[in-house]
């Protein structure tokens, strides 16, 4: 049966993926994004676009729609640290906002685009979602905080909502990929090399108790992670808050990152020592059990080769873009 969904931040990277996956799903779907730091052509052609702030969402959101999508948000940990009170206006105040124009128009689902920064330095690995929150960057507490306001709004208002953690997604879907400014993920980052961008790729640390040496992350294709979304759409339950994690439960080094890059590109990807980022721990893996329970959800592209293949075709077809442009 087909639903109508708003999609806040429908033209950044997972915002657009998601509005893919929900008309492809047959869902009429209405895009709100102020194109800050999204691209209007990432919006996919049969979606209703409106541009325009979060904070502003009571001026398109009435009771025609089923649910809300969350992912508007500003979302670079260096730039929280820097502007703390940009991220405690747009992540915090929009989500205030729209929170009270959903409770105007009797919407009274939601599904939010929450990060596995609120865990901050894990306690132990593979992370669960009953594991201490310590957000270390503003970013991570803006959305911690997010996530707080909308369990208040599930007990107080009967809200049926969850919030998903993201661990480190990548790849591409449709010809929606990452295109951030500044870059900031290891990806794309590594891709930027084999372009001939960049002269070579940092390595933060390699000193870490880890295999390697290097840091380890868990990698979700952006296509997963969608379809995670579509089916919170229909484990949303009146009054309760579920919170979920997704990742793929694996984890991966820096440096087998990078060589998988140089097996999928075939280029030399050299690589620059440097000293390690403060902040950054040594293992972050999630687990997805609950997700798996909850949602029925298990991840379906979790071969690394494979998200990165995706990766680079996006970054390939993004240059070939430029170069005609």
């Amino acid at each position: 049966m087909s639903k109508k969904y708003l999609v806040t931040g429908g033209a950044g990277y997972v915002g657009s993926v998601v509005a893919a996956h929900l008309l492809e799903a047959g869902h009429e779907v209405t895009v709100l994004d102020d194109l800050s730091t999204g691209f209007r052509e990432a919006v996919p052609a049969d979606a209703t676009f409106v541009e325009g702030r979060v904070q502003d969402s009571a001026e398109w959101l009435d009771s025609s729609y089923d649910a809300v999508l969350h992912f508007a948000a500003s979302s670079q940990v260096g730039e929280s640290v820097a502007r703390p009170e940009k991220y405690w206006d747009n992540n915090v105040g929009g989500s205030m906002a729209l929170l009270a124009a959903m409770r105007a128009a009797g919407v009274r689902k939601l599904v939010f685009s929450s990060t596995a920064a609120t865990y901050g330095e894990p306690v132990s690995t593979p992370i669960t979602e009953s594991d201490p929150t310590a957000p270390t960057s503003p970013y991570g507490a803006t959305k911690l905080a997010v996530d707080h306001m909308i369990g208040g709004e599930c007990a107080a208002h009967g809200l049926a909502a969850v919030s998903l953690r993201y661990f480190n997604v990548a790849g591409a879907y449709g010809g929606c990929g990452e295109r951030h400014d500044p870059e900031s993920h290891l990806i794309p980052l590594v891709l930027q090399v084999a372009l001939g961008r960049r002269d070579a790729i940092s390595v933060f640390g390699e000193d870490y108790p880890t295999p390697d040496g290097t840091c380890v992350r868990d990698y979700i294709h952006v296509a997963d992670l969608a379809e995670a979304h579509l089916r919170a759409l229909d484990a949303a339950a009146v009054g309760e808050h579920l919170i979920c994690n997704l990742g793929n439960g694996n984890g991966f080094s820096v440096r087998e990152v990078i060589e998988t890059v140089r097996k999928v590109t075939r280029h030399p990807i050299p690589e620059v020592v440097a000293a390690r980022r403060g902040g950054d721990p040594a293992v972050l893996v999630a687990s997805a059990a609950t997700a798996h329970e909850r949602l029925g959800w298990t991840p379906s592209r979790a071969d690394l080769a494979g998200i990165v293949a995706d990766a680079w075709a996006f970054a390939r077809r993004g240059e070939t873009e430029a170069i005609k442009e």
